[in-house]
């Protein structure tokens, strides 16, 4: 087949054809004539012993095949009492998931699936949701009221999450704006997923019941860079209580994107703030993107609801292993999309395009795993469109696809197929769609619907007395703007900032100062710059740095010296004192004894074949003294004795 017989040479769809503009190129007023709006859903696990609404303890994590049991369920939707299916479960049910979940008995027990009524709220957990609540400036409820929010992609066992609101109406005082809070919520978490392929789910329940506090913004966020700012001001609240967990899965984040004219799309499950501006912004591009698509389907089909597409099975035992990168399917079918020429090409995202839209449901609709289908505006060698479009008797502006799998879910894939084709039409579908690394992202499932929260039955209202939020209050940690402000006054370089506020070490920044005497500037890069850097994500207990300084100031050693054993004190936690000073090479040396080396290093200089000036000579003697300076003089005094030494 010639280049000439593929459409996709005729309706190449480039970034720059669609107005596509990379982040880094992007102006507020392009996101402002974009209509840019998005919000937080904020969720952090909370460091208690227990979990949320039973006594298993939490926070122990299993691995591999470590599991005691395991549970079987599938989905089956029920008419609510308005005689009403909801959108997500109806999806759910069509996949014939196998959802099996993995019990250990150290961590689960009855209450998680639904065998046994919850146990009285976890009050440690509630004290710390209310802390981040007055945190947040938010308006406490007089009473709490635990409802059950649907949760139906199967990682609840009872389908349902507990849950209740602490908190309204706070604010985020960002430097150029204030955003607001609708609520903050206390919540259990859900089942960890070890895997997902086929028609087979597996979670592992160690992580369920979890205590969880879910912060929730207006879209008032208007950039995306605004976004990933509220998002890391939250965790710098958060983190200041000191009594949340750390590490990858404990904090994550939900983003809502719309555009004008799109839809509210929530992407889940966010695993780091950095990913958030690229993420929203190719959500912004991708909404533009099926928009357009939109206006130029409604040019061709008029009437929407008289498009329908037409389907032919093949024999894909004519063709190669190679079309279907792996083993020969059970079946093979050839689809026609009448008026969709060039749209299955269009770009939607960097590196995706509209066919991604149908492929994506069809994994998880369907189930198929990827790769499911080719369509007719991709360079394939081992497809003869021709001969496809002979048998679907095709139009000129027609598009085909070719999808494949096991007999039993091709129906349903056909469906699939169709339900996106036709959502085409309308423009942004409602759904949630899963974060990548790469800033793009991939369907996950529709959208539940508005009424998916009711009233636990099993659960009794929670009286909020007063006096114990007033000593909450009492005890809060500095608020971040307070933080800031400080940082800011002292000279810190704002790139410590970022690690100072999210480790909460504020605390750890103001006793070196206040206690060890220690300048800001050389405090906070201490910790922003030099713990930063051997520590990594994971400083653990600092609560040595100040002993170690306090060692230093008890024998009369210089606070240069702190920089130099922070790397072996952090290796080992602070190990015995004259073994630290051992590991560094440290050696005391008096004033006097580094003064009287001064006029040997001159003279050694004067016969160097080189420029000799009073600076290159004080420069260099500094390096020859430096490193036995350290601990014993300052740099400074040391600095003032080679001045005075040189002029000599």
């Amino acid at each position: 087949m010639s280049d000439s017989d593929n459409p996709a040479n005729v309706y190449e769809v480039t970034q720059a054809s669609v107005g596509y503009v990379p982040r880094e190129q992007a102006t507020q007023a392009l996101y402002e004539a974009l209509g840019f709006r998005c919000g937080l859903e904020v969720h952090q696990q909370l460091k208690t012993d227990k979990k949320l609404f039973c006594r298993c303890p939490a926070g122990i994590y299993q691995t591999g095949d470590n599991f005691d049991a395991q549970l079987v369920r599938h989905m089956r939707p029920t008419l609510s009492e308005l005689g009403e299916y909801d959108g997500t479960a109806l999806m759910e049910f069509k996949t014939r998931k196998n959802i099996t979940y993995r019990l250990k008995g150290e961590t689960a027990c009855t209450y998680d699936i639904d065998d046994t009524p919850p146990f009285a709220m976890n009050r440690d957990a509630l004290a710390i949701a209310t802390e981040v609540a007055l945190l947040l400036g938010a308006q406490i409820v007089g009473e709490l009221h635990i409802t059950r929010k649907q949760y139906l992609d199967g990682s609840i066992p009872t389908g349902f999450q507990r849950t209740a609101i602490v908190g309204i109406h706070g604010e985020i005082p960002l430097p150029h704006k204030t955003v607001r809070v609708l609520q903050l919520s206390i919540e259990e978490d859900s089942c960890r997923e070890v895997s997902d392929k086929g028609h087979e789910r597996v979670y592992s329940t160690d992580r369920l019941g979890m205590p969880l506090i879910e912060t929730v913004t207006y879209p008032d966020l208007l950039t995306p860079d605004e976004a990933a700012q509220a998002a890391q001001h939250i965790r710098f609240i958060n983190r200041s209580t000191g009594k949340m967990n750390t590490g990858i899965g404990a904090g994550r984040e939900d983003v809502n994107v719309s555009i004008e004219g799109g839809t509210r799309i929530e992407i889940k499950g966010v695993q780091r703030i950095r990913w958030i501006p690229e993420l929203t912004h190719n959500e912004a591009f991708r909404q533009k993107a099926l928009l357009d698509i939109r206006a130029e389907l409604h040019t061709r089909t008029p009437d929407a609801t008289q498009w329908t597409l037409q389907s032919q099975e093949l024999d894909p035992s004519t063709y190669t292993r190679d079309l279907f990168q792996g083993d020969i399917p059970e079946a093979l079918h050839a689809i026609n999309l009448p008026g969709f020429a060039g749209i299955l090409s269009f770009f939607t995202n960097p590196g995706r395009c509209f066919a991604d839209e149908i492929s994506d449901r069809i994994k998880v609709v369907a189930c198929i795993e990827k790769p499911n289908m080719l369509h007719s505006e991709e360079a394939v060698l081992h497809v003869d469109w021709t001969a496809v479009r002979n048998v679907l008797s095709c139009g000129d502006d027609d598009a085909q696809i070719l999808i494949w799998g096991p007999q039993a879910d091709i129906p349903t894939a056909i469906e699939t197929v169709e339900e996106r084709c036709q959502m085409a039409f309308e423009g942004v579908p409602n759904e949630t769609r899963k974060a990548l690394a790469d800033g793009t992202t991939i369907f996950e499932r529709v959208l539940p619907g508005p009424d998916r929260m009711y009233p636990d039955t099993d659960s009794a209202p929670i009286p909020i007395d007063d006096a114990r939020v007033e000593a909450i209050r009492a005890q809060l940690p500095p608020s971040i703007s307070h933080c800031l402000s400080q940082l800011r006054a002292w000279e810190i370089p704002q790139d410590c900032w970022p690690f100072i506020l999210k480790r909460n070490l504020f605390g750890l920044l103001k006793q070196l100062i206040d206690e060890q005497g220690l300048s800001p500037v050389r405090a906070g890069t201490l910790i922003g710059h030099t713990l930063r850097r051997i520590s990594g994500d994971q400083p653990g207990d600092c609560s040595w740095i100040p002993r170690l300084a306090r060692e230093l100031r008890s024998r009369d050693l210089s606070m240069d010296l702190l920089k130099i054993l922070l790397p072996a004190a952090f290796a080992s936690q602070e190990s015995n004192f004259e073994a630290l000073l051992k590991e560094t090479g440290y050696v005391r040396v008096s004033a006097p004894q580094l003064q009287a080396q001064i006029p040997f290093l001159k003279s050694q200089f004067i016969r160097r074949p080189r420029r000799q000036t009073n600076a290159a000579m004080r420069n260099w003697i500094m390096g020859q003294l430096r490193e036995q300076a350290l601990g014993n003089v300052s740099l400074a005094d040391l600095s003032a004795m080679i001045d005075e030494g040189v002029t000599q």
